[in-house]
């Protein structure tokens, strides 16, 4: 996946004065589209377009410095006006691009290079497991994206989940995990915009055909699943297995990332404070 990754950023390179496809960039290293802005966006912490966008606008600043005039600055790098290119430019440098020309004000924004950090091996459990098609059942929201830390509007979910809804969640609960999950979805711009919200839902997994319209319910085909189980002090553990299946597993698997909901489960230890026991279920393809 490294090379890869670094295929696409020399790829981009050599096309910043074109219109980028995103879906061109994951034709030519051989990736799925979704995969690979998934995967580039927790790696980077940029979206694969915001990406491109700092770059064009890195080599503009150079270009300006150059000597290059706005007008065929701004057309090189794709802006249809040269209103949308100052705009663009302004609200990424803080300066205008006639500024640039004149009083030799600069800012640049460096190429990416993907490597291994080799830090000391630490094991990294996991089961592939096949499952049928079924449903979520459960309450949802729309929530910010949050990857550090507890999130306030997942927090403020639970808390609004009553008590007949609670117990219709259990009634249902008949496939594995069996237990409550939960489930991100939906994510705005999918990866494409460093912003935006995602559908979180509180649920369980069943295979019942008739869910009361008290519950939200998520139709789910049948995949295959890569399990990751993890124990530690939570949410630091739970969070930092997301990343490392992005950072590590990934880049030396046989399987990529879908579109489809990702869920996990947490149990708190009775006996040590913040410490649970958790599983990330993430939906794969063999590649």
């Amino acid at each position: 996946m490294l090379k890869e990754l670094n295929q696409a950023i020399d790829y981009i390179e050599n096309h910043l004065s074109e219109d980028l496809s995103l879906e061109d960039i994951s034709n030519f290293i051989g990736i799925s589209d979704y995969h690979f802005r998934k995967v580039f966006y927790y790696l980077s912490g940029l979206s694969l377009s915001e990406y491109i966008k700092n770059r064009k606008l890195s080599e503009a600043n150079k270009d300006l410095l150059d000597g290059e005039s706005v007008t065929d600055v701004a057309f090189k790098y794709g802006y249809q006006s040269i209103d949308g290119f100052t705009r663009a430019f302004k609200s990424w440098s803080g300066s205008l691009p006639s500024e640039v020309t004149k009083t030799g004000v600069s800012k640049s924004f460096p190429k990416l290079s993907f490597y291994i950090d080799v830090k000391g091996g630490k094991n990294m459990d996991y089961n592939i497991i096949n499952m049928p098609a079924f449903k979520f059942a459960g309450v949802s929201k729309r929530v910010p994206m949050r990857f550090e830390g507890e999130n306030n509007a997942i927090i403020e979910l639970a808390q609004s989940i009553t008590e007949e809804q609670r117990n219709e969640m259990h009634n249902l609960m008949n496939m594995d995990p069996k237990e409550i999950v939960n489930v991100s979805y939906e994510h705005d711009h999918n990866f494409m915009k460093d912003e935006g919200e995602l559908t979180h839902l509180i649920g369980v997994l069943t295979s019942e055909k008739n869910v009361s319209n008290r519950l939200d319910v998520i139709e789910v085909p049948s995949y295959t699943w890569a399990v990751f189980p993890n124990e530690g002090p939570f949410p630091e553990t739970l969070q930092n297995t997301y990343a490392r299946i992005y950072s590590e597993w990934l880049s030396v698997s046989d399987y990529e990332v879908i579109q489809a909901p990702v869920f996990s489960f947490t149990k708190m230890s009775e006996e040590k404070e913040n410490y649970a026991y958790s599983e990330v279920w993430m939906p794969v393809l063999k590649k």
